[in-house]
């Protein structure tokens, strides 16, 4: 029994890096690699239809990012090593500020189109936002399941990428009225900020010493 054990033991370790993943991983991550493709899919398409230029160059940047993190995020499933190219930090185009505006701005009503004539901006930096507010779920909810550790890293890293690319879109929705933000009064936002208050006391450790 013992020798069988470690016959396990010495098989398991020398298992390739290839295929040092767990059941729930491989389903979760094919999830993530085919999530990955259908956004890069739709934002492909969505590049016919663009009008303003400014949407078309975060687009673009996203595009040729998400591209890249794909091919980083497939290199690692495979060869269960370390990337050749690791993802790199997404960065914001940062001229378009990062202020938010507050306040409801009268606008036409939404409702579905009834033609592919009928897609706009906003339309599109909508569907945008919905795709990657989404991925970015997926991925954190993805890294929780993780055994394989350069997996589980990249997959981790990338999160942030993609909470940065939906802020991009919502502020570029946000400055032209498609994204608005209500506020609440001055009184009301007060008391909800002051209805919490910090914890005391020493912790349970603490107080045995």
């Amino acid at each position: 029994m013992q020798n069988q054990q470690q016959q396990n033991m010495q098989q398991s370790a020398s298992m390739s890096q290839t295929l040092n993943h767990g059941g729930h991983e491989l389903f979760d991550v094919s999830e993530v690699l085919s999530m990955s493709i259908g956004v890069i899919d739709q934002y492909t398409l969505f590049r016919e239809h663009v009008k303003d230029q400014e949407l078309m160059q975060i687009l673009d940047h996203q595009l040729d990012f998400l591209k890249q993190e794909y091919n980083t995020t497939l290199e690692i499933f495979q060869t269960g090593a370390k990337p050749s190219q690791s993802i790199k930090t997404y960065d914001m185009k940062m001229d378009q500020g990062n202020s938010t505006v507050f306040g409801l701005t009268q606008m036409p009503p939404s409702k579905p189109i009834q033609s592919v004539n009928e897609i706009s901006d906003q339309s599109i930096s909508g569907y945008m936002l919905g795709h990657v507010k989404s991925g970015a779920s997926l991925k954190a909810m993805t890294a929780l399941e993780m055994t394989h550790p350069v997996l589980r890293r990249a997959v981790a890293d990338s999160v942030p990428n993609w909470v940065e690319m939906a802020y991009e879109l919502f502020l570029y929705q946000n400055r032209h009225h498609y994204y608005q933000v209500p506020q609440l009064s001055q009184g009301d936002m007060q008391q909800m900020i002051n209805g919490y208050a910090k914890a005391s006391g020493p912790s349970g450790s603490q107080m045995m010493q």
